[in-house]
Parts: structure tokens; sequence; C-alpha cells
């Protein structure tokens, strides 16, 4: 048997445990660090070139007030979605260089002209002492000073004039469409009519009742839309669905003789606000508005079983004509679309 070494052992190689250092009662403020001035604060030359670049952020700011204005009055929306992307395009590239160039002037009016000096202020009860507000004086007036801005005539027209065009991006637009039509009854008819075929969207190819099978949703235009004078104002008052259901499915109709063969044309506008009624479930006969889940019963009449629609889907009575196209009967019997303050009740 071998006689083990108790010398030289693994534990003779641990570091020699110490006591931690005892914690102070309290911690000495070491102050603030040596404040260090930046190049702007020494150099005149610096000094006037970062004024430069606050005053080129504030013309950029300005000339996109007056680009947008331009814009506004230049390239009104005309009757086409190309003329419509056109306006919106360099309104919104106006008005985002507007924005842009006053927020980038002001953060390089802070970080470069306004002092960076780190101060302390002591912790005190809040009141409204005299002292308080004579200090608080004091602050503000030397806030003016240390912004410089009363002594860079320039910079200070530079900011006034670009925050005082920038509410024109707004007002302007506002105001210069109020002088439309108030004539609210044409919300109460659409270019529907006797005899007028109801067409494909956007093809405007007529449509048969021959071609409409059971279950199939049509979204329908009027015959001749993009003849009127403002295609885009009648497509959003006339757009329906056609929908054919099984006469057996059938609960109750809207508008009695209304349908044909088991065909529907609903108003694709729904009643709640607006938006385009366009997912059908085939199995349920249900419309869905897929803005607010307002749900509308094909089947009985397009009465509303679910969502804020309060009122059911306008229908529009069809037949057909001699050659077997689906025709309208008339125009719909009660203004489409949501409600508003002149509504038919």
């Amino acid at each position: 048997m071998s006689q083990v070494d108790n010398h030289g052992g693994p534990a003779d190689n641990l570091p020699e445990l110490r006591t931690a250092p005892p914690v102070p009662e309290h911690f000495e403020n070491p102050g603030l660090p040596e404040h260090k001035p930046r190049l702007g604060d020494v150099d005149p030359r610096a000094d006037k070139r970062r004024e430069r670049i606050v005053l080129a952020l504030f013309a950029v700011s300005t000339l996109g007030t007056i680009g947008m204005l331009v814009a506004f009055f230049a390239l009104p929306t005309g009757r086409d979605v190309a003329t419509i992307h056109r306006s919106n395009l360099w309104l919104g590239l106006g008005l985002a260089a507007s924005l842009l160039g006053i927020g980038l002037a002001a953060i390089q009016w802070a970080k470069s002209i306004m002092s960076n000096e780190e101060r302390v202020e002591q912790r005190h009860p809040l009141q409204s002492a005299p002292q308080v507000r004579q200090a608080a004086v004091r602050n503000l007036a030397e806030g003016v000073k240390d912004s410089g801005i009363s002594r860079r005539g320039l910079l200070k027209t530079a900011v006034v004039g670009s925050l005082a065009l920038f509410p024109l991006t707004i007002a302007v637009p506002l105001i210069g469409d109020v002088g439309g039509s108030w004539d609210v009854s044409k919300f109460k008819h659409t270019m529907w009519r006797k005899g007028l075929r109801l067409t494909i969207d956007p093809s405007g190819r007529p449509i048969k009742a021959a071609d409409v099978t059971i279950g199939s949703v049509w979204h329908v235009i009027p015959d001749g839309i993009d003849k009127t004078p403002d295609p885009l104002e009648e497509k959003a008052k006339a757009i329906v669905l056609v929908v054919r259901l099984d006469p057996r499915d059938v609960k109750s109709e809207q508008i009695p003789g209304g349908s044909y063969q088991g065909i529907f044309a609903y108003s694709k506008i729904c009643t709640h606000v607006g938006c385009p009624v366009a997912l059908y479930e085939q199995q349920t006969h249900h419309l869905l508005c897929p803005c607010h889940q307002s749900t509308f019963d094909v089947a009985d009449g397009a009465r509303v079983i679910f969502g804020p629609a309060k009122r059911p889907l306008p229908q529009l009575p069809i037949t057909v004509d001699d050659q077997g196209y689906l025709v309208a009967k008339s125009d719909f019997t009660q203004p489409v679309g949501p409600s508003f303050w002149d509504r038919l009740r």
C-alpha cells in the first residue's frame, strides 16, 4: 500500500479567501465631468456653418410647403386612377419635405447651436413663491439667450417663415374643397335606370342570365359607366354584387319580383360606413363586410344578422331583355351606402 502525501495536494492550490471591504455609508458626489466645448463654440467659421445647415433645413421645409400648394392647384385629381395617383404622390412629397425640414432643423438647432453644458438643479419644495417666479423668468430669458435666436436675425426669419407656412398644407386642401356641391339629392340616386344592362367590373362585358350559376358571385357595374362625366363617382354609388341562389333557399325578398330566377343584385356599398361588401359565404349565403364585419343574409333580403350596420343592403330590381342579358328594372328604391342627414326614411 502506498502512503498518501498530505502536502502539495489540490487543496494547497486554492486561493486564500479574503473578506470584502466594508460598504461606505454614503458615496461622495463625483460632480459633472469637465465641459469640452464643441468646434462651433470656439471657431466662428464652424459656428456660421452650423447656422447655415439649420437655415438650409428650414428652407427645405418652406419649399416643401410651397411645392405642396403648387401641386394642389396645378395637379388636381381627375377622373381616372392615374391622375389621382399623380396628385397624391406630389402632395405627399411636399408634405413630407415640409414636416421633415422642420423636424431636422429643430434637432440640428438643439444639438449644434444651443448650449450643451450640463446643469444641475437642486431639488426644492414645490411652491409658488416670488423667488421661484423670478427664477423662472430668468431661466426663460437665459433659454432665449442660449438659443441664439435674438442675435441671429436670418435664423429667426427662417423658423418663423417655415412654421407660419406649414399650416397652409392642412388648411388649403380643407378650404379648397368647401366650395363643392352641397346638393345631397345626388346621394339618393344612381345611374341605374330601366333597361340598363348589367356588365362585369371592370371589363364592361354584358352578363347573360344563363352565365350566372348557382353559388357564383359577380361584381357588376352599369353599362356605359366609363362614358359618364365622372365614372369613379358613379361607380362608388352604382356598383352591385350579383348572386344566384337555389330558389328553394330563398327565405324572403326585399323587393317582391325584384330578382330573376334566383338571381339577386344588391348594392356592394355597406350601409355602415360605405366599405365594399365583397366576401361571400356560399354555404350560408352570407355577405361579409371586411371593415367591421357587418354580415348580410342574401337569402333573407340582405338582412343584417351581425355587425354595426343598421340597414339591409339595398336591392337593385332586375330582369332580362329580349337577348337574355340581365338589365335593371329601375334605380335602387332607397339610397345606397351609409346613412346621411337628409336620407329618405
